[in-house]
């Protein structure tokens, strides 16, 4: 499709029924807002320009609102009139537009591009405008497309203003829309607020439309795909419907989920082929699965890269800037943040490992930790090629461990390792012999004592 395309994205909405602070059309879905999945999709599109219409409580917060590398021209609805209203709010942006405009909403991040491409093909075909409808199992509340005898659309009615026997309809509006940009200011400025809500209606255009002898055009969905997040209880259903298409994405590329249902993924989560998930795994924004990775149960996974061939878990922790390398292994209850961790190495079991380079093949015992912070600064820590850490021993960084070095269990290491060198630094051993039996019948006496 040659035609410029320019989108409006509706986000003015309080989202009362949010009982949040937080503007509705910032909370989370897949990992990222629910506004800056509507802005992702306009960017997919190919999309001119994106134009953001927000509320009067947000217009000194739209440096958290626009995700930081999205371009987002941003007007504010001062006063919340309807739709078309809003529309109206960002009308220099769009005044002259010779193309494409559609009209998204923040609050409805599940609509795909291949939706939207059908829109605009009927643009393409003739339509001055492309409405976006859906079957509704139960139509209460939405409004209703109003199809003339031959099948064509002749208006949109709201829920509130429907007669009886419009309210039978089954076909509903989306609110998503799609104009020719040279007809959409006319039949703006036609529109009045003569209906039960007293606002300006942006699905009034239809019937303005039909009045001007306009193509309109009705495009359908799934229902689920256009369905709008108005409380906590719909994000989750909104959560559930996105990760359930997330699975089906990972595994038709090649992944098994063992228990589907219970992995959840990120909007930008990258998973090769042949990778195995267990049940209970969370991958948070910013992972990247080679292939041949095996995810064992229970982990929780953000901001972290895995390397082809590599064993993770069960119950492993891997935080920001974890780097995890080909054929590495990362055990249960381990933790590794803002370190790599490199080709064969082992960290098998119980440890923590931060701000640290683990060499290629080199074995971390169990209970080891990097000590990487004094309370003020953060230090790193080196473990050289081949090196062997022995369990429960704690490395005070800033601290070199040279190639092949072994560090003795229980050590706390303060200096740096030679390659090659042993380093023991714990009390030395000594014993006292028969003291035990000694503690014991001292402690017998003392017991038979107390209970005369």
């Amino acid at each position: 499709m040659n035609t410029p395309l320019l989108t409006i994205t509706l986000a003015a909405g309080l989202g009362t029924r949010m009982r949040s602070k937080t503007p509705k059309v910032l909370h989370m879905l897949g990992g990222r807002s629910m506004l800056e999945h509507v802005l992702a999709l306009s960017d997919e599109l190919g999309a001119r320009e994106n134009i953001v219409v927000l509320g009067p409580e947000m217009q000194n917060r739209t440096d958290r609102i626009i995700p930081a590398g999205t371009e987002a021209r941003i007007f504010i609805q001062h006063e919340r009139k309807g739709t078309a209203h809003a529309v109206l709010c960002a009308r220099e942006a769009f005044a002259g537009h010779d193309g494409d405009i559609i009209v998204l909403y923040g609050d409805t991040p599940l609509l795909t591009a291949a939706t939207l491409r059908k829109l605009r093909s009927a643009l393409a075909e003739g339509a001055d405008i492309a409405v976006l409808g859906f079957e509704a199992a139960d139509p209460t509340g939405y409004g209703r497309l109003v199809l003339n005898a031959n099948g064509h659309i002749e208006a949109i009615r709201e829920h509130k203003d429907a007669s009886e026997e419009e309210k039978a309809i089954t076909l509903c509006n989306s609110g998503v829309f799609g104009f020719n940009g040279r007809k959409l200011p006319g039949l703006l400025d036609r529109i009045d607020n003569n209906n039960a809500n007293g606002e300006f209606y942006l699905t009034d255009t239809v019937e303005l439309a039909r009045e001007d002898h306009l193509d309109v055009a009705v495009v359908t969905c799934d229902e689920f795909e256009v369905l709008g997040v108005n409380s906590r209880e719909q994000l989750s259903v909104a959560e559930k419907i996105y990760q359930d298409r997330r699975r089906r994405e990972v595994m038709d590329g090649g992944a098994t989920l063992l228990d589907p249902s219970s992995v959840y993924f990120s909007y930008d989560t990258k998973i090769g082929r042949d990778v195995l998930i267990e049940p209970h795994v969370f991958l948070g924004p910013g992972v990247e699965i080679a292939d041949n990775v095996h995810i064992r149960a229970f982990c929780h996974i953000e901001q972290t890269r895995i390397g082809e061939g590599a064993a993770i878990g069960p119950y492993a922790r891997l935080r920001p800037g974890a780097d995890i390398g080909k054929s590495a292994k990362v055990g249960n209850f381990v933790e590794i943040k803002k370190s790599s961790v490199e080709e064969g190495a082992k960290v098998s079991h119980l440890t923590y490992i931060g701000d640290a380079r683990i060499g290629k093949n080199a074995n971390i015992g169990a209970g080891t930790i990097t000590c990487n912070y004094d309370g003020f600064n953060k230090h790193f820590t080196d473990i050289g090629e081949g090196a062997f850490i022995g369990s429960n021993s704690a490395l005070v960084a800033p601290v070199k461990v040279g190639d092949g070095a072994f560090v003795g269990s229980g050590s706390v290491v303060t200096r740096n390792v030679e390659p090659d060198a042993l380093a023991v630094s714990r009390a030395r051993q000594t014993q006292k012999s028969d003291w035990a039996n000694k503690f014991r019948e001292m402690n017998a006496r003392l017991k038979a004592k107390k209970n005369k």
